[in-house]
């Protein structure tokens, strides 16, 4: 994960008049200051966004202390070595020469810092991994970039699939941008002006003069975060989301933009009833960050731009950092990267005593509200927060609605998840569905536990429900640990450092796990390899360390996991890929990944060999084929 803050001192001179009244030197500046022009301002347009963003020239030492920093780091980052041409099934969908790029933007020049910004984010962004990212908190979500007709693909009952506005987009338009819709009812042309609410549900035959998969597949090509490209599809549509607070609407990669790189859309587009295709263009509009704020292009750098404790970092054992309810403990601050961090917010408490994995994104998690046609409705008893439980009409089929696996308490999820599986089996849930749609993963220990009091325990469970996994070992972390076992109290005397052997166990011969002691160098022996003809070198085999868990799980399954189906949009990701991966290949549970476009598939299994087209029945009548 990469989080780069820069600062660069932006001076202005000579913008008033000594004689000039305040107003008129407000004019004045807001004149020649295209920074001034949009502070203050909830909405303004994209193209005067950029040219506050475009206003800054690119400082030569900064921009090699990025490339110095962003290198540095990557000797952290497991994957950047496979990732410069990923094995199949990725292969096509990963092919990202980090170290390459990184020396060519090294010497490419750029008209200003956001052009430069750009191409380092989308350059990591190729890797499509979340958990290797470039944000740049002067640029990344400052402003969101909206249209009020957020996409979705659509299959009829014949199976054909087509590109559709919403059929909810004029509700959620009006629910979340109230203060800005009559923009978009006076741009629609003729008499279709002031009718914003006909174009839901219109079928999309263009999007800017070309096939809507154009924009789709482009997309997709600059989106990151997940290797898979139907999945990478996915996030141009809207979707939604479990949170803490109740159903979140999440826009889509169309409708909603982190950067303020497009002015308008224009869509050709067949109204429900009508007889004949209209084009229309709409306004993209930009919202501010209402936890931002400048007057004028040098606060704007100075109020967003400057490093801090949370960015760079600090001595966490020193005097100045420690906590004032226990002197003796490392400082707890939440680091600058988490408001990309694609969970809810967690307590500084617990982002230091579990272990995380959750996926980053350019643009923070949002609370557009779902429309209440669309929230489920039939609730068990024992949720909490981003975990919610339901009973389907049938009477047998339960559903675990699971947002994230973080929360505000890591104890309260724990104890949700429990209680709401055995209450759904109290109700008379004999199968399970767990709908993991846009979860970002959170705390691992966590995945860890579902897995465990889903399917039992057994040898795939216990000692740990997870996979062995390995780190990577280059000279730098070998120098880290051992510095650590050199003097183990010295250096962590908490034991909260990742590189302490005190985290880590590996798996012996009996089929338990064996803990690190403190002066073990848990890196060696190196496993050395060539990944895509550059030197590697990883740990042996390692384990998570979860187990024996908070809180007491039940002595029995609570759900036969080859009666369990886990359904995403493909969207799942980091703790939630452990937990859905282990799920189905260690306990047999089914997934099932929801949109991306139509393709006829032949499975070969055994004796059988079935041509499938079979689009799954959705809430209020939609239907979103199997990818």
């Amino acid at each position: 994960m990469l989080s780069f803050v820069s600062f660069v001192s932006f001076v202005l001179a000579g913008i008033l008049a000594a004689s000039a009244s305040a107003s008129e030197g407000e004019l004045a500046l807001r004149a020649i200051d295209p920074c001034a022009a949009i502070a203050g301002q909830k909405w303004v347009s994209p193209r005067d966004v950029r040219a506050c963003f475009t206003s800054f020239k690119v400082d030569p030492d900064i921009k090699a202390n990025i490339i110095e920093v962003v290198n540095k780091t990557l000797a952290f980052h497991t994957s950047v070595n496979y990732q410069k041409l990923a094995p199949e099934p990725f292969t096509a969908d990963v092919h990202e020469d980090l170290l390459f790029d990184l020396a060519r933007i090294s010497h490419q020049s750029y008209p200003s810092d956001f052009d430069l910004h750009i191409d380092m984010s989308r350059t990591l962004k190729r890797l499509n991994d979340g958990h290797c990212v470039y944000i740049n908190d002067c640029y990344d979500s400052v402003f969101l970039t909206f249209l009020p007709v957020p996409l979705v693909l659509l299959t009829d009952a014949r199976g054909a699939q087509d590109v559709h506005i919403a059929p909810e987009a004029f509700t959620v338009a009006s629910a979340e941008f109230a203060d800005e819709l009559d923009v978009w009812q006076n741009a629609l042309p003729g008499s279709l002006k002031g009718k914003l609410s006909s174009l839901s549900g219109a079928k999309v035959l263009l999007i800017n003069g070309a096939d809507p998969f154009v924009a789709v597949n482009a997309n997709a090509l600059i989106t990151g975060s997940f290797q898979g490209f139907g999945t990478r599809q996915n996030s141009f549509f809207s979707s939604y989301n479990r949170a803490s607070t109740g159903w979140n609407y999440i826009m889509g990669n169309f409708a909603q933009m982190s950067l303020p790189l497009a002015d308008s859309a224009t869509l050709t587009i067949q109204r429900i009833n009508a007889t004949r295709p209209e084009t229309i263009t709409l306004p993209y509009r930009s919202r501010k960050n209402a936890a931002t704020s400048w007057t004028d292009s040098a606060s704007f750098r100075a109020n967003n731009c400057v490093a801090t404790a949370s960015t760079n970092g600090v001595d966490a054992y020193a005097d100045t950092a420690k906590r004032a309810d226990n002197p003796s403990a490392p400082a707890l601050i939440s680091p600058a990267a988490a408001k990309f961090e694609q969970q809810p917010p967690i307590s500084l408490v617990d982002r230091r005593r579990h272990a995380l994995n959750v996926i980053l994104d350019s643009t923070p998690l949002q609370d557009v509200v779902l429309p209440p046609v669309l929230t489920p409705q039939g609730e068990v008893p024992g949720g909490n927060g981003v975990a919610q439980f339901f009973l389907l009409d049938d009477g047998k089929t339960g559903v675990l609605a699971l947002g994230s696996f973080s929360a505000n308490s890591f104890d309260g999820l724990e104890r949700a998840m429990l209680t709401g599986l055995v209450n759904l089996k109290a109700a008379g849930a004999s199968q399970l569905i767990v709908d993991v749609s846009n979860n970002g993963g959170g705390f691992i220990c966590l995945a860890h536990w579902l897995h465990r009091i889903i399917a039992g325990p057994k040898k795939t469970t216990v000692p740990q429900a997870g996979l062995d996994t390995t780190t990577r070992a280059g000279p730098l972390a070998q120098l880290i640990v051992k510095t650590i076992i050199a003097d183990p109290t010295g250096v962590d005397p908490a034991d909260f450092l990742l590189y302490n052997p005190l985290n880590w166990a590996f798996p012996n011969k009996t089929g338990g796990l064996t803990f690190f002691g403190p002066t073990d160098d848990w890196l060696e022996p190196l496993q050395r390899k060539v990944i895509n003809g550059r030197q590697d070198a990883f740990a042996p085999r390692m384990a998570d360390i979860c187990q024996p868990f908070d809180m007491e799980p039940p002595a029995e399954q609570l759900f036969d996991p080859k009666k369990t189906v886990i359904v995403s949009n493909g969207r799942c990701a980091s703790s939630c890929s452990l937990f859905s991966i282990t799920m189905a290949k260690e306990e047999g549970a089914k997934t099932v990944v929801l949109g991306a476009k139509l393709t006829v598939c032949r499975v070969s299994h055994g004796d059988l060999d079935l041509v499938s087209r079979i689009p799954l029945n959705l809430k209020n009548g939609r239907t979103i084929p199997q990818t």
